[in-house]
């Protein structure tokens, strides 16, 4: 069996979820004939013993400078200072914090980590026979660390793009550092043997800028040993949503608007609705239940543990998946979707552009519905009430045979393929 370094800041126990595509390649690229060694930062427990994983200390930049300001490292700073988040709304110390943030933590806040993996990954590939590397963004820093093992050590390299580097839409910094920025990138990927991303829309958007490399598109994936069994359902019309929110980009406004004019209609009764959040807490969206007079349908239950995320998921009559209508969305699957697709409970995706990757996933597979007006949403939500009122539950249709084809395992087999194309030369 061959095997492969993957370079990756996270890797569960954390909760990231980019860390769940890394964990889906530790555990299933070894049916395919490749040994995982994982190269991580320090993990907040121990990882799964299946898996081979080296933690390395880093430093924390970010943090070093909010000690010289006399801040807490761990907290944010807006908080310390006693600022509320507005939605689409910034002020002049906003605006100052984000460029410090980008001179600080250029290109990313992860680059302590660099000489720390640097050193661990070049011991790794003296004393062993690694045959491959595989880095997976964000953050950007991964890549960093790869290019620099490259050259010293010449192994063929995948770099993983989860997300765009200077191409992402959601790129929050000025054009004098995305110019500066995407030079960076340039240079870093121009030694990597095969680019990865996760959607073909977004492959060729990689390809435009890295003119001559070889792209792949390889999507995330649920773990198939994770899909629900039977569960038991809530016994109210429940709407449940985890993860965390972007003010403005993936929001529920749209969602709540159509929940206050059915009820207004008198088409749902309220006493039998809850939507539920699991995540960070926000300001604005509290503000935003109460513009909407639903401070007794929608709760805030804050952030819990994977485990009891997939169990809320799981009993809950539909699921809520947010996304951003920016014409650029539509190559970008949410990493959400696939413990959706896991949790086999109809799926409501709403605010996102009229086509993509992911209205196109939910069509193939039946697995939801996709929704971008207001109108569109009360439509959906009304059908789905309709159901549960007469079967006391609101039916899973999706295809098994067509869902499996987003799982985990071929994820690993499509990594594996071009691993093996890039050994073979």
């Amino acid at each position: 069996m061959k095997k492969v370094l993957i370079i990756s800041w996270k890797f569960p126990p954390d909760p990231d979820v980019g860390g769940l595509r890394i964990r889906g390649l530790a555990k299933y690229l070894p049916e395919f004939d490749w040994e995982p060694v994982v190269l991580t930062s320090t993990l907040p427990s121990n990882p799964d013993a299946r898996f081979r994983v080296i933690q390395t200390p880093y430093y924390d930049v970010v943090g070093a400078w909010k000690k010289r300001f006399g801040l807490k490292p761990e907290e944010g700073v807006k908080k310390q200072l006693g600022m509320k988040t507005r939605k689409n709304k910034k002020s002049i110390i906003d605006y100052v914090l984000d460029l410090l943030s980008g001179v600080i933590a250029y290109p990313d806040p992860q680059k302590g980590w660099y000489e720390y993996a640097v050193d661990a990954g070049s011991k790794i590939l003296k004393n062993e026979n690694i045959n491959a590397m595989i880095s997976s963004s964000k953050p950007e820093t991964c890549h960093l660390i790869a290019s620099r093992l490259k050259i010293e050590y010449g192994i063929p390299w995948i770099a993983d793009l989860r997300d765009l580097w200077t191409q992402n839409h959601y790129y929050p910094y000025g054009p004098i550092r995305k110019f500066v920025e995407r030079r960076l990138e340039i240079k870093t990927l121009s030694k990597a043997d095969a680019l990865v991303t996760v959607s073909k829309n977004l492959a060729k958007t990689l390809e435009m800028l890295h003119k001559g490399r070889q792209v792949y598109s390889i999507p995330n994936g649920f773990d198939p040993d994770e899909v629900a069994t039977s569960v038991n359902l809530t016994n109210k019309f429940t709407i449940t949503y985890t993860g965390s929110l972007y003010q403005g980009k993936r929001d529920p406004a749209k969602l709540f608007k159509a929940l206050q004019e059915l009820i207004c209609e008198g088409k749902l009764n309220p006493n039998e609705i809850e939507v539920r959040f699991y995540g960070p807490r926000e300001d604005w969206l509290e503000d935003d239940i109460k513009r909407h007079g639903l401070q007794d349908n929608v709760k805030w239950y804050g952030i819990v543990p994977h485990e009891i995320a997939l169990e809320k998921q799981r009993e809950s009559q539909v699921l809520l998946l947010l996304l951003w209508d920016h014409p650029e969305e539509i190559g970008v699957y949410t990493g959400k979707i696939f413990e959706y697709l896991a949790a086999q409970r109809p799926i409501l995706a709403i605010g996102g552009p009229p086509k993509g990757v992911v209205k196109d996933l939910l069509a193939e597979t039946n697995a939801g519905v996709y929704a971008t007006t207001v109108e569109d949403i009360k439509k959906a939500l009304e059908k789905f009430y309709i159901e549960y009122k007469l079967k006391g539950k609101v039916e899973y249709k999706g295809e098994r045979a067509k869902i499996d084809k987003y799982s985990q395992r071929e994820m690993a087999r499509k990594f594996a393929e071009v691993l093996d194309t890039l050994t073979r030369k």
